[in-house]
């Protein structure tokens, strides 16, 4: 069933989430898929000294053109615009991959905990399908309103199972209430930066590939501290306290490298405040 704009929004504010959205079509599936696997027989080493794997899953609109393009789908940006209004920034843009297979899950987590952002309501996520993410493959799965209260208490992990920064969980979350959030490829579901959500084991006999991309809008740096980097994709650029990117001049050009090893290092800052171990994903992951 295809929803209206009117539904969606009133789902998202309700429930915190809303999936099943229609967002990419089948080619563009195809494309987006194939240049992923293609960087990864083309970038075994890796690209600027990092890993492939942390372009994936940091930041990745900075140095390559596809995830950059991928955040300004004016179908995925309809949508958004009804729920955050017209001006509007990709923050961040990332790949969530689980091999066939593979062990690694996706804890309970609210995302806005270390983001430096507040308990903002001016953000939203587009996690958006590029394979069957079906219940057996490992799909998120919601708590229901629970973003209509505040942040709540995280215990750091650290697990390598864990494909968060921090190995971040939320304790005695009550899993019977979860609702699963299957997608077909091409489609999306939204969630809120508190909503509780999670991912499985992928079990399927595919790889489980998700792309993430964070939505804000400016009012997210009226009440926060420090500046932050993001790329305007629809409406006014903004000022105050954002420092605004065009996307990536080409594929790793030296420049857009220079810069994203800027935005890493103040913004690990902000993902490790307070954390006693190693974060996973801001530890500039080395080829």
């Amino acid at each position: 069933m295809i929803m209206d704009l009117n539904t969606i929004v009133s789902r998202y504010r309700e429930n915190g989430f809303v999936s099943g959205l229609p967002a990419l079509s089948p080619d563009q599936v195809r494309s987006m898929r194939s240049c992923i696997e293609q960087l990864e027989m083309d970038y075994t080493e890796g690209a600027g000294g990092y890993s492939l794997n942390q372009f994936f899953r940091v930041n990745g609109h900075v140095v390559i053109p596809e995830l950059a393009e991928m955040a300004r789908n004016s179908n995925i940006l309809d949508i958004i615009e009804a729920i955050l209004g017209p001006d509007l920034l990709a923050w961040s843009v990332e790949l969530f991959i689980k091999e066939a297979g593979s062990n690694k899950t996706v804890s309970w987590h609210q995302d806005i905990t270390y983001w430096g952002m507040g308990e903002t309501d001016d953000e939203v996520t587009a996690w958006i399908a590029l394979s069957d993410v079906s219940v057996e493959a490992g799909c998120m799965r919601f708590i229901p309103g629970s973003h209509k209260s505040g942040l709540v208490e995280h215990n750091d992990t650290f697990s390598s199972d864990n494909l968060l920064s921090r190995g971040q969980e939320i304790a005695n979350v009550q899993e019977e209430n979860a609702v699963h959030g299957p997608l077909l490829p091409g489609q999306m579901s939204l969630h809120h930066g508190r909503c509780f959500h999670a991912s499985g084991q992928n079990r399927s006999s595919d790889r489980r590939i998700g792309l993430a991309i964070r939505y804000v809008t400016p009012a997210v740096r009226d009440h926060a501290p420090g500046r932050d980097w993001a790329m305007p994709v629809r409406g006014e650029t903004p000022r105050g306290g954002w420092d605004c990117i065009a996307g990536p001049r080409s594929l790793f050009h030296p420049s857009d490298l220079a810069l994203y090893d800027r935005i890493l290092a103040e913004q690990s800052k902000t993902l490790a405040a307070g954390a006693e171990g190693k974060t996973n994903l801001y530890a500039q992951e080395r080829a």
